[in-house]
C-alpha cells in the first residue's frame, strides 16, 4: 500500500503518549492537534506594563533585550510529523475557541507545512504551533490540550512557474533562508 498522506509521531516523542491527530466530527475537515508538552505563553503586555512610566511619559519606548522574551512568539511542540503528496501541504489554523477562551492567536494567521518538510535533518519535520497570548495573564498549555488544527490542501502552480529547485535542509523557517 502506497501512503498518501497522514501523521506519525517523530522520534524524540515515541513511547511519551503522544496521540495522532483525529478529526473531532464526521465533517470535520480539519485534524486536531494536541500539545506534546507543557509549555507556557507569555503575556505580551508584560514588556509594557514593566515600562509604563516611560509609555505614560511619552518617551521613546524601547523594545529591547528585557522585553523580548514577551514580545516573541511560542513554540508548541506536537510531536507530530505529517507526510502527504508533493503537490499537498497542511493548513495549520488555530482552534476556533483559542482567542476567546485562551486569548492566543497564530501570529502568521495560518502555517504551512509543505510536503518537503517531512522528515528534514533540523527536526525531522516536527509540526509545531506558534501562539501570541494577548490575555492580561501568561497562559500555560498543557500537554495533551487541544490547541489547533490540520486540514490537507491541494495547491496549483502557475503555467510559467519559476522555482530554486533548491531542496529543503532545514526545519521551522528554514525556505526562507
Amino acid at each position: 500500500m502506497n501512503k498518501q498522506r497522514g501523521f506519525e509521531i517523530v522520534t524524540d516523542y515515541q513511547g511519551k503518549e503522544i496521540k495522532l491527530p483525529i478529526r473531532a466530527t464526521y465533517h470535520a475537515a480539519g485534524y486536531d492537534f494536541e500539545a506534546a508538552e507543557d509549555c507556557l505563553v507569555p503575556c505580551i503586555w508584560k514588556a509594557l506594563l514593566k515600562n509604563k512610566n516611560m509609555v505614560n511619559e511619552k518617551k521613546d519606548f524601547s523594545l529591547g533585550e528585557e522585553n523580548q522574551e514577551y514580545l516573541k512568539s511560542t513554540l508548541v511542540p506536537t510531536g507530530i510529523k505529517a507526510y502527504m503528496g508533493e503537490d499537498e501541504f497542511l493548513q495549520l489554523a488555530n482552534r476556533s475557541s483559542n482567542p476567546i477562551k485562551n486569548q492566543l492567536l497564530l501570529p502568521n494567521g495560518i502555517g504551512i507545512i509543505d510536503s518537503d518538510y517531512y522528515n528534514n535533518k533540523s527536526n525531522e519535520g516536527q509540526i509545531y504551533f506558534q501562539f501570541i497570548n494577548y490575555g492580561i495573564k501568561d497562559r500555560l498549555i498543557k500537554k495533551g490540550d487541544r490547541i489547533g488544527q490540520g486540514i490537507f490542501l491541494p495547491f496549483l502552480k502557475a503555467d510559467n512557474e519559476r522555482s530554486t529547485q533548491k531542496n529543503r535542509l532545514g526545519g521551522f523557517g528554514s525556505s526562507g533562508k
